[in-house]
């Protein structure tokens, strides 16, 4: 019964989260005359700023903070269930998503430059910020910190957990005499790991995961470059297919809940994020010159995540001559379709890559969450909270690696969908400093100086920590 209903919100909701994504992304795209791709050569710019203090984060930390959010569980099963349930057009409106969105992630992590905090030596910000200093709605940004750690907390946790343990599917000791305890057991392990580390004795856990993550990230990339290039001869096919499916009215219109649009622009989003107000939390800790060069860098992020690593997964995936079905959806697609050019190491691959990405997305969201409990209650927590939280945070974790695939997709689309529905209008009200500090920071270029940013030279006036 709970699970109908969640199910029937997630639907209702998509419709109206497609449609502002869609208007919010076509609208920044135009007012910002397409800077996602006219200003491709200033993104990569940007990334190489070195910060004034030598202890600030710089541009490229911060995309490395972001993009690491991003990057994870979303780019192999995420792509991988829009492909099963909704058809290879899936890529396609992935894609859509990720051009026009880039252009929110602009806006939106300008703004979190602009109105980001000074902190002891360091600053901090996002959504929540410029909704309580530049809107004056307390209550409104509360609210969204709210709905940011049960996105974050318990949609998405519970879903990166269920992920992990799905890559055990494969295997043969996971049966039909096994599956019912098996998750569960899986879920408890990784909690007992998570827990580890939230008490402080996984420093050395952290430290290795994060060492090894990035890396582990690049070889996947290169492992999918490498197996779509032994099977080149199937890319026409594969083109035909996505623009083909991409386009099928009939299926569309037909079952638009389940259409490939739904899938691509739903999938899309959790896996890049933008416009949904996570991203701009990283983006407001860059010691930069001007804010646009931070909204500049998220963009690459963007198209980092979607354009170049969920491709590259579905290239992947979609080369191979397995069939991608309701069963497959998640994991195993991924690991069946590398299995067929790999062998037996393919699955191996992935499983310990969705351990390492998950692990990382797990306690990468927890980071968020600790942020949102800040802004919050204005201070760091107590310990008795921080404790029960954490608890409760593993928790959390265990139950998530044994409940419904379908359930946990919709619980992480309604809190990401809410999220949304409140940063979407906030940036489009707020867009016009995004955009005048866009006009300022492009008129600095062509006069060939280096960009500085005052806020007074936009017309701000709220008192603010940073740009006076």
């Amino acid at each position: 019964m709970i699970g109908k209903i969640i199910s029937e919100t997630n639907g209702i909701l998509s419709y109206f989260l497609i449609a502002i994504l869609i208007v919010g992304g076509v609208y920044f795209t135009f007012r910002t005359k397409f800077v996602q791709i006219r200003l491709l050569g200033q993104q990569f710019k940007a990334v190489k700023e070195k910060p004034a203090d030598k202890k600030g984060v710089s541009s490229f930390q911060a995309l490395m903070v972001s993009t690491a959010s991003r990057v994870g569980t979303g780019n192999i099963v995420g792509v991988s269930t829009a492909l099963c349930l909704g058809g290879f057009g899936s890529v396609f409106w992935m894609w859509v998503i990720a051009v026009i969105g880039a252009a929110s992630a602009f806006v939106e992590s300008t703004l979190a430059q602009i109105y980001k905090k000074k902190g002891a030596g360091e600053s901090y910000g996002g959504p929540a910020y410029y909704i309580e200093t530049a809107l004056k709605k307390r209550g409104l940004a509360v609210a969204f910190s709210v709905l940011l750690i049960i996105t974050y907390g318990v949609g998405f946790n519970m879903l990166a957990s269920f992920n992990l343990q799905s890559t055990f599917q494969t295997y043969s000791f996971y049966n039909s005499d096994t599956k019912a305890w098996l998750p569960w057991v899986i879920g408890l392990i990784t909690a007992v790991f998570v827990c580890f580390c939230l008490f402080g004795g996984g420093k050395r856990i952290i430290s290795a995961t994060t060492f090894i993550v990035p890396f582990m990230g690049l070889a996947y990339i290169l492992v999918a470059l490498v197996i779509t290039l032994m099977n080149a001869a199937e890319l026409p096919r594969v083109f035909k297919e996505i623009f083909t499916n991409a386009f099928d009215l009939k299926a569309i219109f037909g079952g638009f809940s389940g259409s490939c649009i739904m899938y691509g622009i739903k999938r899309g989003l959790f896996s890049n994020e933008a416009g949904v107000g996570s991203a701009p939390n990283a983006s407001a800790s860059a010691d930069v010159s001007h804010p646009v060069k931070q909204g500049l860098v998220q963009v690459l992020s963007v198209f980092i995540d979607t354009v170049l690593i969920c491709t590259a997964t579905a290239f992947m995936c979609m080369v191979s001559d397995v069939t991608p079905t309701k069963d497959l959806s998640g994991a195993p697609y991924v690991q069946e379709a590398l299995k067929e050019s790999l062998g037996l190491i393919g699955p191996v691959f992935i499983t310990v890559a969705m351990v390492l990405f998950a692990f990382t997305t797990l306690l990468g969201n927890l980071f968020y969450v600790d942020k949102a409990y800040f802004h919050i209650f204005g201070k760091i927590p107590s310990k008795v909270f921080k404790t029960v939280s954490n608890i409760a945070a593993c928790v959390v974790i265990f139950l998530g690696a044994g409940l419904e695939a379908a359930l946990l997709w919709d619980i992480a689309d309604i809190t990401m969908g809410a999220m949304t529905l409140i940063n979407m209008p906030v940036i489009l009200i707020l867009g016009k400093y995004a955009f005048a500090a866009l006009k300022d920071y492009s008129h600095k270029v062509k006069e060939g100086k280096e960009p500085r940013f005052f806020a007074k030279d936009i017309g701000i006036t709220d008192k603010l920590d940073y740009w006076e």
